[in-house]
């Protein structure tokens, strides 16, 4: 299997880039394995969703979509855990 590509949502890159330094740089450490594998250990995919899958880093979660067929792991939804599921 080939190494799949990350994309972010325009949103999820905002809320990314307006976290402290430190969690910013464990997130993005997280995200960027997912181009090796994809869907790692504690990766748990969404109820009623295709292909959508959610992690956790600390109190932050991360909500991506992966396309096999493209090779393309897309950050959907980034935040911390008190507001994650408000939406």
């Amino acid at each position: 299997m080939g190494s799949y590509k990350v994309e972010f949502k325009k949103s999820a890159k905002k809320a990314l880039d307006h976290l402290p330094g430190m969690i910013r740089n464990q997130l993005a450490l997280k995200i960027y394995s997912l181009k090796e594998v994809p869907r790692p250990d504690g990766c748990k995919k969404l109820n009623g969703e295709i292909d959508l899958c959610r992690f956790r880093v600390g109190d932050y979660r991360i909500v991506y979509l992966i396309q096999d067929g493209k090779l393309i792991v897309i950050v959907v939804k980034i935040g911390h855990r008190r507001d994650f599921y408000r939406d």
